[in-house]
């Protein structure tokens, strides 16, 4: 049961950053969902946006940190 305390003790101490990663990953997926709804693109292309949402992710945390450096 120690495992189980360790995780949520983590997930305390995370909890904006999961919050933060759960709706980037929620936002992201809905708009590309929509957008080849609407033009009905490749599947490639599809699948491709999904993965270009990694690097996207990436780029939003880096920004992210930068700002809360500079704020301080």
């Amino acid at each position: 049961m120690s495992g189980i305390g360790e995780w949520l003790e983590t997930a305390r101490e995370q909890r904006w950053g999961i919050l933060t990663d759960l709706a980037f990953a929620i936002v992201w997926v809905t708009l590309v969902d929509l957008l080849f709804r609407l033009v009905e693109g490749p599947t490639w292309a599809y699948y491709l946006m999904m993965l270009a949402g990694v690097a996207a992710y990436y780029a939003f945390v880096w920004n992210l940190d930068l700002a809360r450096e500079w704020r301080e």
